[in-house]
Order: C-alpha cells, then structure tokens, then sequence
C-alpha cells in the first residue's frame, strides 16, 4: 500500500455553505465560538475537510493554522469523509491478542484504503476504536450499528457483501 491518501473530492452545496455562513454570523461574537461552529458544521457537512476549515477561518477572521489545530487535537473531529457504511475495528487489547490487527489489515487490503480513509464511493470508512466493552467477543468490529464478534479474517468478504 503506497502512503499517498486517497481522497473524495469535496462536493459541498450551496445550501450546505449557507447552513454553515448563517451557524458563524449567529456564534461569531461568542466567546469560545470556535468549537460549537466546528461542530454543527461538522453536522452539516459529515466532516471538516479545509475547504469548510478556510470559509470558518475567513469569516471569523481567525488564521487557519490556528482552527486545523483544533481540528486534528480533538477526536470528534474527522478531516476525511465518513462512508455510508462506518466500519470500526477495536484494537483494545483483548481484541489485539485475538488479532483484531489482522482484521484491520485484511479490511484494508479488501477495501483499498487505509484507516481513517473512505472508499472513493462513498460507501464504506475504516476506522480503529479502543475498548468497545465487547471483550469476551474477541475481536469484535462494527458497521454501523452492528457488532460482529469472534471474527476471523476468512468471514470479511463475506460480511463486506452484505452491505454491498
């Protein structure tokens, strides 16, 4: 896998760039107002890529180092798109030990991302989580709202094509 990201291409709306112009003219003077516009514009747009990042930075008159920062020291914040289908794999330790690192890996190999990455159609992301309370399920990975346990790489094509 070469480290060059891949990425989706920004496709926001006209209404979404309202939504967001009309979130910062009511919070702007607020003290504190950084965090609250980072997130209802992440609620608007699914996530925060720069293009979203420069329009907050030019209307609060804030350098855009300073609000990259904030996004990427919080986990809350995502700067890549999230897909449709949000698979999160754990990677706490009864997990690790049961080789939830070769789920993750399999998973990349079979969706052509990396982690943190959104395949180009939208439809799946690829995350790590820690502990998700799931211990004696090892190792466990979710899509969504549903929880698959005591997986073995062999099963993920298979789990992959139900969602397909």
């Amino acid at each position: 896998m070469g480290s060059k990201k891949k990425t989706v291409p920004f496709a926001g709306t006209k209404e979404q760039e309202a939504e967001l112009l009309k979130v910062i003219s009511e919070h702007k003077d607020d003290k504190g107002a950084l965090m609250p516009i980072l997130q209802k514009a992440q609620n608007i747009y699914g996530y925060l890529p720069i293009e979203v990042q420069t329009i907050i930075s030019n209307e609060m008159d804030m350098p855009l180092e300073k609000i990259y920062g904030v996004v990427t020291f919080y986990s809350q914040f995502s700067l890549n798109p999230k897909g449709k289908y949000k698979i999160s794999v754990c990677l706490g330790t009864a997990c690790y030990v049961k080789g939830s690192g070769d789920i993750y890996n399999k998973l990349m190999e079979l969706l052509h991302i990396e982690g943190g990455e959104c395949t180009p159609d939208g439809k799946f992301s690829l995350d790590a989580c820690r502990c998700i309370g799931a211990c004696g399920l090892a190792p466990v990975l979710t899509i969504n709202e549903d929880v698959y346990g005591r997986l073995t790489v062999d099963e993920l094509a298979d789990i992959l094509a139900k969602y397909e």
